[in-house]
């Protein structure tokens, strides 16, 4: 199982990233656990300062970016 994290305070991008990682992972027909991040400082311990951000399995894959389910698709792949 995968475990996708999307790190932000909740604004319009980072909503809309979750939405795009939810529906990448869907598509894929993978196992997914899908977990929002919205505090700060848990942000901050993860070494991300720009947000909307994205973790796959604890490895951080973007920072700052809006990535579309295509872009998620891959790195999920």
């Amino acid at each position: 199982m995968k475990k996708i994290q999307v790190l932000g305070t909740g604004c319009p991008k980072c909503k809309k990233l979750a939405e795009n990682a939810e529906a990448a992972a869907k598509e894929l027909g993978i196992e997914y656990e899908l977990e929002k991040v919205t505090q700060i400082s848990d942000i901050m311990k993860m070494g991300v300062m720009m947000t909307p951000a994205l973790t796959i399995d604890g490895e951080v894959k973007s920072t700052g970016k809006l990535l579309s389910s295509d872009n998620i698709k891959k790195m999920l792949g």
